[in-house]
């Protein structure tokens, strides 16, 4: 686009255009320049008053601009005279007050050399002098240290800020390394790069499960002075179980019972589920174990063809009258395991639930119970 096109267009226009021109959707643009879509469209239709602060608005401008190929100089000189444009009470007092013997061709010689010393004035400012001094106390300010026990939490990060992540009795250092085309966060098991809008899963205590869902809900590329805004989520499920499966002692054998059959083998419990399918006439039972708020037992006869699933954390207690008559499966952490039952006409009881082991993993185990 040449120089007297972007002269006698607006800078919505200009920059419309040129997407137009170069065949790209707003969205396209949005996810090339991480900049967030409503900045875009506001840029483009001259809504400034999206913008918190005038940082943002000429940062995205510049970048935009940029991105498009435009000059960024005359974007912005394009928007110092519209914000003079918006304020016409200095001229409007000059005129006024003129003397009304001053020859007009005088007076408005003067009048434009005034606006002209007060665009050069504020171009000089933009490019030499510090931006704001949003921008000066963010430079010098120092870092942050927050906390963060659980549930959910966003917040505008600088570089150097850091989050404190409590966990089972521990804590864990999470912090925001830099802003640049890419945010880098350092966390205890590697460094993790984001891009606007993407989420990461992070492992933080090196045990093989992630803990913390991490999300770059805004920045700007190469701004590290207006930081990101970031979006921490613990993922209390997991956390949960955890912690109850710990918590709870799992009985010893005794005669009643016999010994455990393994199903799932892994380094961290997780929520499971029971399918049972069946295929004749049959009474089924079951009772969710080792929750902290008890359920009620429930129970039903079930006909050819149909179908009940349970899910639980930590176990459940299953009665068949008829084990002939019914399929189960346990399914849970990516696996399908098909579980055997019995012959035809016998009565079934077990307990299926997360055990710890000695040697620090967890056992998802089934225990037939003398009914």
């Amino acid at each position: 686009m040449n120089s007297s096109n972007e002269d006698t267009r607006s800078i919505g226009e200009c920059l419309k255009a040129e997407r137009e021109k170069k065949g790209l959707s707003i969205e396209d643009a949005a996810r090339e320049t991480n900049i967030a879509r409503k900045y875009i469209s506001a840029l483009e239709e001259e809504d400034f008053s999206q913008f918190p602060a005038e940082t943002y608005l000429l940062g995205f401008l510049g970048n935009y601009g940029e991105y498009l190929g435009l000059s960024v100089k005359n974007l912005v000189s394009q928007y110092r005279i519209l914000k003079i444009q918006e304020q016409p009470i200095p001229v409007e007092q000059l005129l006024r007050k003129a003397p009304p013997n001053v020859p007009r061709i005088v007076f408005t010689t003067f009048v434009v050399l005034v606006c002209f010393l007060l665009v050069c004035g504020s171009a000089y400012y933009f490019f030499f002098m510090p931006k704001n001094k949003q921008i000066e106390s963010n430079a010098g300010r120092m870092p942050v240290e927050y906390s963060f026990a659980g549930g959910t939490l966003e917040q505008r990060f600088y570089e150097g800020d850091t989050l404190i992540i409590l966990l089972a009795g521990n804590s864990y250092k999470v912090s925001l390394h830099s802003v640049a085309d890419v945010i880098m966060i350092t966390a205890p098991d590697k460094d993790i790069r984001l891009g606007l809008n993407n989420e990461v899963l992070a492992d933080i205590n090196s045990d093989g499960i992630a803990e913390l869902k991490i999300n770059a809900i805004d920045y700007a590329q190469n701004r590290p002075e207006i930081g990101a805004q970031l979006r921490f989520e613990m993922l209390t499920q997991t956390l949960a179980i955890e912690q109850t499966a710990s918590a709870v002692d799992i009985p010893a054998l005794n005669a009643a019972e016999s010994a455990p059959v393994v199903i799932f083998n892994e380094a961290r419990p997780y929520p499971f589920t029971l399918q049972a399918v069946f295929s004749s006439y049959c009474m089924f039972r079951w009772e969710i174990l080792r929750e902290a708020v008890q359920q009620k037992r429930t129970e039903r006869y079930y006909v050819k063809g149909e179908e009940q699933t349970i899910q639980a954390q930590n176990g459940v207690r299953i009665w068949i009258s008829n084990s002939s008559a019914v399929k189960l499966w346990a399914i849970g952490g990516g696996h399908n395991v098909s579980l055997e039952t019995g012959g035809a006409g016998e009565v079934v009881v077990e307990d299926i639930y997360w055990t710890h082991d000695e040697d620090g993993r967890y056992k998802l185990v089934r225990v037939r119970l003398e009914n």
